[in-house]
């Protein structure tokens, strides 16, 4: 075993969806989304689409809803809405659509955020759930915070060999009754 890593674990390949929240952002200038495509291609994953969609609930909504009904879309990752100003309603957004919320990913990513911005970091309401069995995670809009989050916990959790556990070798009960 090389760190948290089994090499005896055969990694498996997610299909992961990236959504970035703006009313400014175009695909040109969606730093922070390309990031995220280009750390989850990194890691041997999936991109199983890619779009932006304006700070809007029922947008926000509409988009998310079609991808957990996918049942080839097995990840999602949001980036931006996040804050506190009243623009920032990804939180209000998703959470309705969330079967459980995943608690600890705010407060680690918060935490880890802590690091390199310091108190700035209670500014970020990241939050993560589950909804029909599919892992959403919801960072903040800016490349860093992208770059922590995917960093520092989502690639670990989207890796089967991460040990002692992660969210892959248990995703197939997650629609237990």
């Amino acid at each position: 075993m090389t760190g948290n890593k089994s090499s005896k674990i055969e990694f498996v390949p997610l299909n992961i969806a990236v959504m970035t929240v703006s009313d400014s952002r175009t695909e040109t200038s969606d730093t922070a989304g390309k990031l995220l495509v280009e750390r989850l291609i990194g890691a041997g994953h999936k991109l199983a689409g890619k779009t932006i969609v304006i700070d809007d609930r029922y947008a926000i909504r509409a988009t998310l809803s079609n991808w957990i009904a996918d049942a080839n879309i097995q990840a999602v990752l949001i980036t931006g809405g996040t804050g506190l100003t009243g623009r920032d309603i990804t939180p209000e957004a998703v959470t309705p659509l969330f079967d459980k919320e995943i608690d600890g990913f705010g407060e680690l990513f918060r935490y880890l955020s802590y690091k390199t911005i310091k108190t700035s970091s209670l500014q970020s309401r990241a939050i993560s759930g589950l909804a029909n069995g599919t892992p959403i995670f919801c960072l903040p809009g800016s490349p860093g915070a992208c770059r922590d989050g995917w960093d520092g916990i989502i690639v670990h959790q989207l890796d089967r060999r991460h040990r002692p556990c992660n969210l892959v070798e248990i995703m197939p009960r997650f629609l237990e009754i």
